[in-house]
């Protein structure tokens, strides 16, 4: 009986036991059959993928050029992006590795298999995301970059950057600019939003956000990047975050007309140990000598006037004389015996705190209650180094009088129109009749300390005033802006942004006044320090 034939490998020779002719013929039949069906394939192969059999060509990395074809790239929302807000998770709470979708606008953590990120874009179908930290684009689920010129805009308002010809320009430029939601405003001339009872903030960095060496000083990040600060540091954290509230403030290519202070007011929270809070109302004079301070802290200020911005800005100088008030029941020669000099003691001041004469406790004779008014001239006399003024203590009393002895760039005027006892706490309505432009405070100044001052005129740039009932909880604060670009006066009450005239101004019942000296107007007594020594 035959063996049954097994057919091999292809391409060797076989030998067959004898069988007969029929089954030998159908078994050369299939191997040739085999043999032209393998090189049919290769030659496909070889015209499908254009390589040679001997050298193969790697295949390029799929990734790369699925990241500049993103098919997903039209479904951003740029009107739901919001960067203002604290970069946290919104399921884990975390700020470490935090991703913001860019359909939604919310923040997830994460984009690996089982990360909040990866799970919200395979749950809602969202797939484009941005890591707020290194401001790369990615898509997920797919967990690949993406690399489009066209998210350039979410970038810039994410971090918008300055340069230093776009800075020397802000204070020249009256356009408007158009947000994506199509409204217009003016860079710097932004609402804030009131988170619910921070309009006392509020006011404090919108008249700060216009005070020009500050605001080109924080413009720019690298001004104060390299300060190095002890380890565990938190104060200056308000340096980083005032630096980013000024950049959305003065941002020409924002997405909406208004920003949230939430980040930068989370940091003051932080910073001030809750002595500052979101949800109560505060006074703005406290925070604003708070901020002031604690950002020349944090800048690694000392006491000298150019050791930081904020002391460069807005530090002054004075001298100030004190003399006890002796009794009066003291006899003449006790009197002598204890009667000693002024003592004088020079101090730094960041503000000048002016005090308002007491209103009426009467109607006046037609029995209708008039506001009593003052000229600024009067307040601002108490620093012309004659004006005397006793303060008392539970001890005793001081007669203490002020001279000026050096002016800042930048004044800022106190109006002291709070009084608190034991029960209750008192305002003062009187108005302030204060010029806007042209005020000359070297008529405070001796004739020394005049002359050794290039320039003493001053205008009004901002001015914060404070309405309604004195108190915790009480009132709202607003705040007059000049912008220099435009000329115009305007009023920002929080998202309210409005443009006034100037002659309503002076009608307010101002609180907080800043102002900014003028270089166009030279002081004429001024001396050189070469002719006030007397040399050549």
């Amino acid at each position: 009986m035959a063996e049954k034939l097994i057919p091999r490998n292809v391409g060797v020779t076989k030998k067959y036991p004898k069988a007969d002719s029929k089954q030998r013929r159908d078994t050369e039949k299939a191997n040739q059959k085999h043999e032209s069906r393998k090189k049919s394939k290769k030659i496909k192969l070889q015209q499908d993928y254009n390589f040679e059999e001997e050298e193969i060509e790697p295949v390029q990395d799929p990734k790369v050029d699925r990241s500049r074809i993103c098919p997903y790239l039209d479904t951003i929302n740029r009107s739901v992006l919001d960067f203002d807000f604290e970069k946290l998770c919104s399921v884990s709470l975390s700020h470490i590795n935090v991703y913001a979708c860019l359909v939604c606008g919310k923040y997830f953590q994460g984009r690996g298999n089982k990360s909040h990120a990866y799970t919200h874009s395979v749950q809602d179908g969202h797939h484009v995301f941005l890591n707020l930290l290194t401001h790369k684009f990615y898509c997920l689920p797919d967990n690949y970059e993406i690399i489009d010129s066209s998210l350039e805009d979410i970038i810039y308002v994410l971090n918008p950057t300055f340069d230093t010809g776009h800075i020397q320009k802000l204070d020249n430029n009256p356009k408007l600019s158009r947000a994506y939601d199509n409204t217009t405003y003016l860079p710097g001339i932004v609402g804030l939003n009131n988170i619910k009872a921070n309009d006392y903030c509020n006011v404090i960095l919108q008249a700060l956000s216009h005070v020009t060496p500050l605001r080109n000083y924080f413009l720019q990040e690298e001004s104060y990047k390299s300060i190095k600060r002890p380890p565990g540091d938190q104060i200056f954290l308000i340096v980083q975050r005032f630096g980013e509230l000024l950049r959305k403030l003065w941002n020409p290519r924002n997405f909406k007309a208004h920003v949230s202070p939430h980040e930068m007011l989370q940091a003051v929270v932080l910073c001030s140990r809750k002595k500052f809070q979101i949800t109560e109302q505060g006074d703005s004079l406290e925070f604003l000598s708070w901020f002031l301070n604690s950002s020349h802290s944090a800048l690694n200020g000392s006491k000298k006037l150019n050791s930081s911005i904020v002391s460069k800005t807005f530090r002054g100088k004075m001298l100030v004389h004190s003399k006890k008030v002796l009794p009066a029941d003291l006899k003449e020669e006790e009197k002598k015996l204890m009667e000693d000099e002024y003592a004088c003691e020079e101090i730094k001041w960041l503000y000048l705190t002016c005090d308002l004469p007491r209103p009426p406790l009467y109607p006046d004779e037609t029995r209708e209650n008039i506001i009593p008014q003052v000229p600024f001239a009067s307040i601002l006399s108490k620093f012309n180094g004659i004006s005397e003024k006793e303060y008392k203590t539970y001890k005793d009393s001081t007669m203490k009088r002020f001279a000026i002895t050096r002016l800042p760039p930048y004044v800022i005027v106190y109006i002291k129109r709070f009084t608190k006892n034991y029960f209750i706490q008192e305002k003062n309505p009187t108005i302030v009749n204060f010029p806007i432009k042209n005020i000359d405070f070297g008529d405070l100044l001796s004739a020394e300390v005049r002359a050794t001052h290039k320039y003493t005129t001053y205008d009004l740039m901002a001015n914060i005033v404070h309405d309604g009932e004195p108190g915790p909880g009480k009132g709202t604060y607003r705040a007059h802006i000049l912008h220099k670009g435009s000329g115009k006066w305007y009023e920002l009450q929080d998202l309210h942004v409005s443009d006034i005239l100037p002659q309503m101004i002076t009608l307010s019942e101002s609180y907080i006044q800043i102002f900014e000296v003028r270089k166009d107007i030279p002081n004429p007594s001024y001396k050189p320090p070469s002719e006030a020594n007397g040399t050549q």
